[in-house]
């Protein structure tokens, strides 16, 4: 086992050093730039053409299994969850409250990057003889760059495949097990048994009932847990402006802030805030658009699902998570992970940690749903429909050795299967920009035109 954590943390190190964070960061620049930073000069139009539309019941009927609300609610059931209560805390543990900065910025850009992995998602998507689609990044790298890139696009199902065991499984039948375990004394087992069955029983209905259930469940969980952050920082208001100074501070001079020496911190403040911010929205690893691409929409309306999916998930509710860690002062007691956001919460409200411990039961169940799904579309590239039911059931059984596992081995394969994953999605970002850039012309262009 230490063999295998050594080997896995020095292919850490590379997946995550300095030349992959630049290209991931550099991707999103370089689309919001080909784009005209469309996620910013268009944001209005994108909280109008996604969310007020759903409110006033307009959603599209273009080709496709599933509404675009279902498609973002999936989606984020996949992003809103543990790497917003986990993730965001272990940023800040690690990489100090500047940590926060550089996931802001990380999801600036990403907006753009989601906008085209949802755009590309629906544009390539495939209709197969039962009348069900299949979309995603294989897809829009076979479809778009041409068979003689078919290789990269099995280099990502393959790793898509694997990450879903370990970002969309393991760690989060871990971190409810633990929890549950800290809070009720139930024996983590019985947790993963638990889960299982329950999540088993949504999955063998496919993505029609995923949606389904995400639908009702992400948006519910999400304003109840951004409600309770929002209690807490009014009742600690006057902390505020100190935590917004320690955050800009502690991005550029950590060691003022309460970091270490101040060129190793901020290094260490970069990488954890890229690394947990794209954990926490998952713009860059293009797992999303295998949902998106299921979605019943054009590609550039269904682009504006995911800018408004990384807004909510890092801007909104990542930094709520962050501000309650700081100003409570749960940063100092040295915890990380769950364990500091459920302190920080309770220390915030009475029965805070019982809040957050519910609020990662139901975020780890729905992301385990969409992640399930991710996996096996990724598989069934590879191999054929032939593996949809026995990935389910291998994905089924990970849950409950998920549960009883080692926190740190569950967390480093994760981080290492993001990062292969999204070496070919960027790629194909980059060379399909041109392609991203007239759907969004065109959907201007007919905007003007009504």
């Amino acid at each position: 086992m230490e063999l295998l954590l050594s080997i896995n943390e020095t292919l850490n190190d590379i997946v995550w050093g300095p030349p992959f964070l630049i290209l991931l960061v550099g991707t999103g620049l370089y689309l919001t730039i080909r784009l005209g930073f469309f996620q910013f000069t268009h944001f209005g139009t994108s909280w109008k053409e996604t969310i007020l539309e759903r409110i006033q019941k307009k959603d599209s009927v273009e080709g496709g299994a599933i509404t675009g609300f279902q498609a973002i609610s999936s989606a984020m059931a996949a992003t809103i969850g543990i790497g917003n209560i986990a993730g965001v805390a272990t940023a800040l543990h690690m990489g100090g409250p500047g940590a926060l900065f550089w996931m802001w910025i990380t999801a600036l850009v990403g907006m753009a990057t989601k906008f085209g992995e949802a755009a590309l998602g629906v544009k390539y998507r495939e209709q197969k003889e039962d009348g069900s689609y299949t979309g995603g990044v294989m897809v829009y790298i076979k479809n778009g760059l041409g068979k003689k890139w078919m290789w990269l696009g099995f280099l990502y199902a393959l790793f898509a495949g694997l990450a879903a065991f370990g970002i969309g499984n393991m760690v989060q039948s871990n971190e409810v097990a633990e929890a549950v375990a800290d809070d009720f004394g139930v024996p983590m087992w019985i947790t993963g048994v638990i889960a299982a069955a329950l999540v088993g029983l949504v999955i063998i209905g496919g993505i029609r009932r995923i949606a389904q259930v995400a639908e009702i469940l992400v948006p519910i969980m999400t304003v109840l847990y951004v409600f309770g952050a929002l209690v807490i920082i009014l009742l600690h208001l006057p902390a505020v402006p100190s935590a917004f100074a320690d955050i800009f501070v502690g991005a550029f001079n950590p060691s003022a802030a309460g970091g270490g020496a101040a060129g190793a911190g901020i290094m260490i403040a970069i990488r954890y805030g890229v690394a947990r911010g794209i954990f926490s929205n998952e713009a860059g690893l293009g797992a999303a658009s295998i949902v998106h691409a299921q979605a019943r929409n054009t590609p550039a309306k269904q682009g504006l699902w995911g800018i408004w999916e990384v807004f909510i998930d890092t801007i909104v509710v990542g930094t709520m998570t962050a501000l309650v860690i700081i100003v409570t002062g749960a940063l100092e007691t040295g915890e990380t992970g769950a364990v500091l956001t459920s302190q920080a919460f309770g220390m915030g409200i009475p029965g805070g940690s019982i809040f957050i411990t519910l609020a990662i039961m139901i975020f780890a169940y729905t992301t385990m749903l969409t992640w399930s799904f991710y996996g096996e579309k990724s598989w069934e590239f590879i191999f054929g429909e032939k593996i949809r039911y026995p990935y389910r059931f291998i994905f089924v059984l990970l849950i409950i050795i998920g549960s009883v596992g080692a926190l740190e081995v569950v967390w480093s394969f994760a981080d290492t299967m993001n990062g292969l994953m999204a070496a070919p999605n960027l790629i194909a970002l980059l060379a399909l920009g041109g392609v991203l850039a007239k759907e969004k012309n065109k959907y201007i262009n007919n905007e003007l035109d009504k």
